[in-house]
């Protein structure tokens, strides 16, 4: 037995298409879940953890030796700020502040040009003009 189709096959719709009777809200709910049971049948077995003896452990390191023979020659510049006041009951009544930049010089100290507080024998200062 056979079922000819004819080729080319054509349809014709009468009317819109619709989806109508298909629910467009769906809900998925889990009413109850099982009790699972978790067992180890036979019993665990003993496990004991421990250090009888730890190695000595030696570490062949000679003795070291430092020695400062002379500080190194540097110039470190400090930032200071320093503020001398008097006030009464938190109140500031006067108060002068010094601040500007301290050095630590352990090289053979030569002025720079801006350091110098006076005339050198033999030499001028350089005069600025403004």
């Amino acid at each position: 037995m056979g079922v000819d189709i004819p080729q080319p096959f054509h349809s014709v719709l009468d009317g819109p298409v619709t989806i109508s009777g298909i629910p467009n809200a769906f809900d998925i709910t889990v009413a109850s879940l099982p009790t699972i049971h978790l067992a180890v049948d036979s019993p665990l077995p003993e496990i004991h953890l421990s250090i009888d003896k730890l190695p000595k452990v030696q570490l062949g390191v000679d003795p070291v030796e430092i020695r400062l023979t002379e500080l190194p020659s540097i110039r470190g510049h400090l930032p200071a700020d320093f503020c001398i006041g008097l006030s009464v009951l938190g109140l500031e009544l006067m108060s002068m502040r010094l601040c500007g930049e301290a050095q630590i010089i352990t090289e053979p100290y030569a002025p720079n040009p801006c350091e110098g507080c006076g005339q050198t024998p033999g030499k001028t200062r350089p005069t600025h003009h403004a």
